[in-house]
């Protein structure tokens, strides 16, 4: 089974999540900054075009009556990787990066229709939690990044990580039905009923083959596939007293800069592709932060070092953001200095020697 992870809780903070603090002092500093906060207009195109890609590669799979074998090894290493980034350009959309923000529902729309190769529905009830998770990070109750007691308990050894790590889109799927259940707009209805019927679509017309490409490909990219490493690398806590970290590697260009994460949550209103600029404009904050630089290596340590394991995410309780709701009204409430439950070392170990600015993955 492998070793057992060291740490039994998560790490809580009395303090807020530290981005919108950041996010002001860079602005004094850099009013620059706001300069990258556009709509990038060639983006739109470039998702249309993989979404056409990756239609035009389902087609081809039944076209050509791939064997299953070979269909698998398509699945997992193209369609993983298209359709992984299809879901991060719908991360995107969310922020209505595709229209800007004048034009809301042009944006809803844009990704309902670009979901439709994913196979999944998901763009409109991404959108509602993904907003939650930039404002409230860490929330015990509204952030659902954060795995499940449950998770965290069940998952504990070195074969349970990587089984956690496989089904990861269940897990995603399923943890805001169980945290922090949500009613479904109109939106998210159409948003189900037209993949249903276009993955039906796919099936009469084109065969199983074309679905499985799709489909799996999705499931398979979000599971033990090296993008996927961006879901352990953003908020797993690799690092002492670090909440959210970057990744600076190639995979950035094909997932829209997803790994410039501390600059997304500091900036989430600029475009991915601009995201690059944010840290060129102020160094000072970034490359004083932790970061990686491989998610493949990220993966590897997540799974095999005990001190890593779905406890390492920093949690608030919800009257952390009840003072914080208080400080902006000007009735100013202290409860102390932030804690992480008295620990200053992560899972029972130091942070072997990182410190601020190291890398902290290599290929």
């Amino acid at each position: 089974m492998g070793a057992r992870v060291s740490r039994e809780e998560f790490f809580w903070s009395n303090e807020n999540e530290p981005h919108a603090k950041r996010r002001k002092e860079i602005l004094d500093k850099h009013p620059e900054i706001k300069k990258l906060m556009v709509v990038d207009h060639a983006f739109k195109y470039q998702v249309v075009t993989l979404a056409i890609f990756q239609l035009a590669m389902a087609f081809a799979m039944s076209y050509l009556n791939v064997t299953w074998l070979n269909l698998a090894l398509v699945t997992y290493i193209v369609s993983g990787t298209a359709n992984h980034a299809l879901l991060l350009a719908i991360h995107e959309v969310s922020h209505n990066m595709a229209f800007g923000h004048i034009k809301p529902l042009y944006n809803r729309i844009f990704g309902i229709v670009v979901n439709l190769p994913i196979g999944v529905p998901m763009s409109m009830s991404f959108k509602k939690y993904h907003l939650e998770h930039h404002r409230y990070q860490g929330h015990e109750h509204v952030d659902v990044d954060i795995p499940t007691e449950i998770e965290a308990k069940l998952f504990t050894t070195t074969i349970g990580k990587a089984i956690w790590m496989f089904l990861q889109p269940f897990f995603y799927a399923l943890r805001p039905l169980v945290v922090y259940p949500k009613a479904a707009c109109k939106l998210e209805v159409f948003n189900f009923i037209l993949q249903i019927a276009f993955d039906v679509m796919i099936f009469h017309f084109f065969g199983v083959k074309a679905i499985f490409y799709l489909i799996a490909g999705s499931l398979l990219g979000m599971g033990l596939h090296p993008v996927a490493g961006h879901f352990i690398s953003e908020h797993y806590m690799f690092s002492v007293d670090f909440e959210t970290y970057s990744y600076y590697g190639i995979l950035n260009k094909l997932t829209f800069n997803v790994g410039y994460h501390n600059e997304h949550h500091d900036f989430p209103n600029i475009p991915g592709s601009l995201l690059p600029k944010v840290r060129e404009f102020a160094p000072e904050y970034y490359n004083t932060l932790p970061y990686h630089t491989s998610w493949v290596k990220v993966l590897y340590d997540y799974i095999t070092d005990p001190a890593i394991g779905p406890y390492a995410r920093m949690k608030r309780k919800e009257y952390v953001f009840r003072k914080e709701a208080a400080a902006k009204n000007g009735h100013i409430e202290t409860n102390g200095d932030a804690k992480q439950n008295g620990h200053s070392k992560l899972n029972g170990h130091t942070s072997n020697g990182i410190a601020n600015g190291d890398v902290l993955k290599n290929d």
